[in-house]
């Protein structure tokens, strides 16, 4: 199985140092992405229209919620509300 949930394009104006990245989170329940065959969260990112050239992390659900509970904090940081 894999599936995609969501996937969009990074905020900053694009110049020839930072060009445009692109995210991808999704699930997978590919063997080769764990060790104990459980499905993961699976996060993609990639230099827009590189589409197989970017990283890929295999998040357990623990390692997920870890991720999430990051950028929550960093949006508090900057006075955001981190939604639920």
């Amino acid at each position: 199985m894999r599936r995609s949930i969501d996937d969009a394009v990074d905020d900053h104006p694009a110049d020839e140092e930072f060009p445009p990245i692109s995210w991808m989170v999704g699930l997978t329940d590919d063997p080769n992405a764990s060790d104990d065959g459980e499905p993961r969260v699976s996060l993609t990112l990639e230099e827009r229209g590189g589409a197989g050239y970017g990283l890929v992390a295999h998040l357990a659900p623990a390692t997920a919620r870890r991720l999430r509970a990051a950028v929550a904090a960093a949006l508090r940081e900057v006075g955001e509300d981190p939604g639920v």
